[in-house]
């Protein structure tokens, strides 16, 4: 099959998607704009996965992702559909795009704070204001971070890796040159030997949790990520995460898809894969998905090809008879799960101009914090980083008036043993305690003194919700780590080596974790039903006034 052709009519399919989070809605919306005939299976009763919602006593929580970077990915697939991100979403860029608060180096001293604007020039300067030349080292640190960002969309995060010819490119070539570099040394050490202050490392240096590791665990080559926040900027979709949900949900509907509920995958059903005559074995066929609703009832969902949206874990070892997994335990064995994730959602009575829409707060000693998460696997930080949202500062829809919504996220070890969350305090003992340690350590550096007794709605999320809610693997937040062995096309890939029609989208495959890799990861999938080594995104169909897709 030609690059970016669609198949003939009598090449197309019926396709079953499991999972309704992002990346299983734009497997489907992709799909289904290919002509072949989709149904999505949910597990649960409402649509969004990670990114999914919660309503109480006025507030709307987005119980996950909340951060809105790299927009031309969101765009881009929008516009695959003849549509774009201004049409179906109603976008403020954020200025500052987000506060840092920097732990006290002595008791009694207060905390120190840096704002990330939406300049450069200001950054630099507020660089500068820190340490002597980091200004223009910062300068120098983005425009590197600009240029490697290009690169990896223009060359690689849109490959399926299947072939590497394409890769040979002379264009392609001259960049790969400077990946050497950037792969084998550390973006600690990366970002250390271009800024001294501990606080401007710090900064630079968070982006690798976003990939679900540590700045001494990642490659330098993500020091791209500076890029997306310090120069594209953060922007926020009015009515949350839900509302961009709700807009992919749009377009696959659109396109075709039937969307269904309360239907939890239990088998991917096959055929064949069976030894003949002493010949080498041959792969399976994937025949469909079976499925199971909350009363119990039982369906078979026929399909010639399955997109698992599911955590690949899961997928892999729950789904699949032993013989036909792709990657068996022994695999996941020697993988890296990244971070678990202690959340808090807290409804809160009166202003708190102390916030920005995104806070960060630092601890000094963060190597221990990160070692206590991925090297010792101990369970949770003391003292513990955390990550503040504040929705409430944007959209007032989030928040009864006169209150704010705060979303608290405490980065902790991929470990279900540290329990469940709950309502008003009835989460396990350790998951409560983190969440009194986040709230007054947000009081003293935030200079919030009365913050706790103004909560007025608490609800807590812990790993055991996650592998419950999500089938995560070990309870994990955002997916596999992106560390070296984990990351390009060292990383899971999107189809099964067992199973032929049985393909793979979300953060557990390449290119990785976050709203926009899982976009992406959706057109790979549909670029490797479609026999597709190209590089790049696919072609967006030229504007029409009486068409709206290149269908």
């Amino acid at each position: 099959m030609r690059k970016h052709q669609r198949p003939p009519q009598n090449q197309r399919q019926r396709a079953v998607v499991i999972g309704g989070g992002i990346a299983g809605l734009a497997s489907a919306a992709l799909l289904a704009r290919d002509g072949h005939a989709v149904t999505l299976l949910e597990g649960q009763d409402a649509l969004g996965g990670r990114a999914g919602t919660w309503q109480h006593d006025g507030f709307r929580f987005d119980t996950g992702p909340s951060w809105y970077l790299m927009p031309e990915v969101f765009d881009h697939f929008f516009r695959l559909f003849g549509t774009s991100a201004a049409e179906q979403l109603e976008l403020t860029t954020l200025d500052p795009g987000y506060r840092v608060f920097f732990e006290p180096s002595a008791s009694g001293e207060s905390a120190s704070r840096l704002d990330i604007v939406r300049s450069r020039s200001a950054n630099q300067a507020a660089f500068e204001a820190v340490e002597t030349g980091a200004g223009k080292a910062l300068g120098r640190y983005l425009d590197s971070s600009a240029a490697t960002y290009r690169s990896a969309k223009e060359h690689f995060l849109y490959t399926s890796w299947q072939r590497l010819t394409p890769l040979l490119r002379p264009s392609v070539l001259r960049d790969i040159r400077r990946l050497p570099g950037l792969l084998t040394q550390t973006l600690e050490a990366f970002v250390g030997a271009r800024f001294a202050d501990r606080r401007l490392r710090q900064v630079l240096g968070y982006p690798a949790v976003f990939l679900g590791t540590s700045p001494e665990r990642t490659p330098a080559l993500y020091h791209l990520m500076s890029h997306l926040d310090l120069d594209d900027g953060v922007l926020y979709p009015e009515g949350g995460f839900t509302a961009l949900i709700a807009a992919i949900e749009r377009v696959a509907r659109d396109a075709g898809v039937t969307v269904v509920t309360d239907r939890r995958a239990i088998s991917i059903d096959t055929k064949g894969g069976r030894s003949q005559g002493g010949r080498r074995r041959q792969r399976a066929q994937a025949t469909g998905v079976t499925t199971v609703d909350h009363t119990g009832r039982r369906r078979r969902h026929l399909a010639d090809i399955v997109v698992s949206a599911a955590d690949l874990h899961h997928t892999e070892t729950e789904l699949l008879p032993s013989p036909l997994r792709t990657y068996p335990s022994s695999w996941w064995q020697r993988r890296d799960p990244g971070p678990g994730a202690v959340l808090a959602m807290l409804g809160v009575r009166g202003g708190l101009p102390q916030l920005e829409h995104h806070s960060l707060f630092f601890t000094a000693d963060w190597k221990a914090n990160f070692d206590t998460i991925f090297a010792d696997r101990a369970g949770i930080p003391d003292p513990a980083s955390c990550y503040v949202c504040k929705p409430s500062a944007t959209d007032a829809a989030v928040a009864p008036a006169g209150h704010e919504n705060l979303f608290v996220l405490i980065p902790v070890a991929a470990d279900t043993r540290i329990g469940t969350g709950g309502l008003d305090g009835t989460g396990d003992q350790a998951v409560e305690a983190a969440v009194d340690r986040a709230i007054a350590q947000i009081s003293e550096w935030a200079d919030i003194p009365d913050l706790a007794e103004r909560i007025v709605v608490r609800r807590t999320v812990a790993p055991a919700d996650f592998a419950r809610d999500l089938n995560a693997w070990q309870g994990g937040a955002l997916g596999p780590a992106h560390t070296l062995r984990q990351s390009a096309l060292l990383r899971a890939r999107n189809s099964s080596r067992k199973v032929a029609g049985l393909y793979y989208a979300g953060t557990s495959s390449i290119p990785g974790v976050g709203l926009p890799m899982c976009l992406i990861s959706a057109e790979i999938m549909l670029k490797r039903v479609r026999g597709d080594s190209s590089l790049g995104p696919l072609p967006e169909p030229s504007p029409s006034p009486t068409a709206g897709s290149d269908r």
